[in-house]
């Protein structure tokens, strides 16, 4: 099997309400589906959500990046040559992860369908029986986010992830409504998405924090800054994860280093797809840190892809791949259930694709 043509499909993804974090408020998500038709006529789908605050990738240089760079050098490649597509990737153009990550995604629909396998039996198998994912909380008023909250947690969520990260002050009242309204014991991890800026502005806010008894504090300083990450884990008994500081191999070996976080958040947008997200998942294994499958807001396509991930690996133990509910119209069927995400026994990422609706939502389109 090899790969034969490229579709290119730039989409707006419409959002149910606009999603607030500490850097940005979208009122739709920018994603490229990159659709890979092999030689035997299979197709494998698999999506890029670009995000120019965290990879330095935007929109529109993904689309292109992927039609004049990464595409052209894959055709007639065989999808099973996972560590050969990588390093032709990372020798045509650094960086850009997402973009990768899209290819890397339908390289696994494609072998999944070719082996009549769902990806996660190609990564192992199993691990987890079934998966649950959080409620994700927008910022918002406190009063707002802690109706909101119990709103989850009366539909059947088992935990939430509040979005936090403009003032430090505002954002502590945030969370004490959410806890206050939720009680002591409901789980509630928190993700400032580097808002708070540095150790010294976010010492104050962590030991303020402290007696909400939080599952976690992710991202609370800008991204880079380990040795911040590192005073911050010293000095709180809330467990510290990294997202934005970590993307690959290089990062998580100074964080380990460092001994800054005690999980890290994986998404396959910034660290370049399943394959690599695979490889971070087993060095923190070894480093005995957990990890958490995380999300640029995607369709059913990147949501799928690391459901696969997460469900094969033992110390991946919490997803957020919420994108698909957040959305109006989605291109795909993922199957949530709340709290659980069903995947099924389907070949590859065992969704099926509405062409109708991905042909509705697409701004531009090219074949290479």
């Amino acid at each position: 099997m090899i790969i034969e043509r490229c579709e290119i499909y730039a989409t707006h993804l419409p959002l149910k309400e606009p999603f607030v974090i500490s850097y940005e408020t979208y009122k739709y998500m920018p994603s490229v589906i990159v659709k890979l038709i092999a030689d035997n006529g299979l197709v494998g789908y698999g999506e890029a959500v670009p995000d120019e605050h965290v990879t330095g990738e935007t929109f529109y240089a993904t689309f292109e990046v992927l039609k004049h760079v990464l595409l052209p050098a894959l055709k007639q490649e065989n999808p099973f040559n996972l560590e050969k597509i990588h390093d032709i990737m990372n020798s045509a153009i650094i960086g850009n992860p997402s973009a990768k990550a899209a290819i890397d995604i339908a390289c696994y629909d494609l072998m999944g369908k070719y082996t009549k396998l769902p990806i996660y039996d190609l990564l192992g198998g199993k691990f987890h029986e079934s998966l649950t994912f959080a409620k994700v909380l927008s910022i918002d008023e406190p009063e707002i986010m802690a109706e909101k909250a119990q709103e989850a947690v009366d539909q059947g969520y088992t935990s939430l992830k509040l979005k936090v990260g403009w003032d430090i002050e505002s954002d502590v009242e945030r969370i004490a409504a959410v806890r206050e309204k939720v009680g002591e014991k409901f789980p509630i991890r928190v993700d400032a998405n580097q808002g708070w800026g540095t150790y010294a502005n976010a010492l104050p806010a962590v030991k303020a924090l402290e007696p909400f008894h939080l599952s976690w504090l992710e991202q609370p300083i800008r991204m880079g800054d380990i040795d911040g990450l590192a005073e911050l884990k010293e000095k709180t008994t809330i467990p510290i994860m990294a997202d934005e500081s970590i993307h690959h191999g290089y990062h998580l070996q100074e964080l380990i280093k460092k001994k800054a976080v005690d999980k890290i958040n994986i998404k396959l947008m910034k660290c370049g797809g399943i394959y690599q997200a695979i490889q971070l998942a087993k060095t923190a294994e070894i480093a005995g840190i957990s990890c958490q499958i995380g999300s640029m807001v995607e369709s059913s396509i990147g949501s799928s892809a690391g459901y696969h991930t997460a469900i094969s690996r033992k110390n991946i133990t919490s997803t957020e791949l919420t994108g698909p509910l957040l959305f109006s119209q989605d291109i795909g069927n993922l199957d949530y259930e709340i709290p659980y995400v069903h995947l099924t026994r389907e070949p590859g990422l065992g969704i099926n694709i509405n062409e109708e609706v991905l042909g509705q939502l697409t701004i531009k389109k090219e074949q290479v």
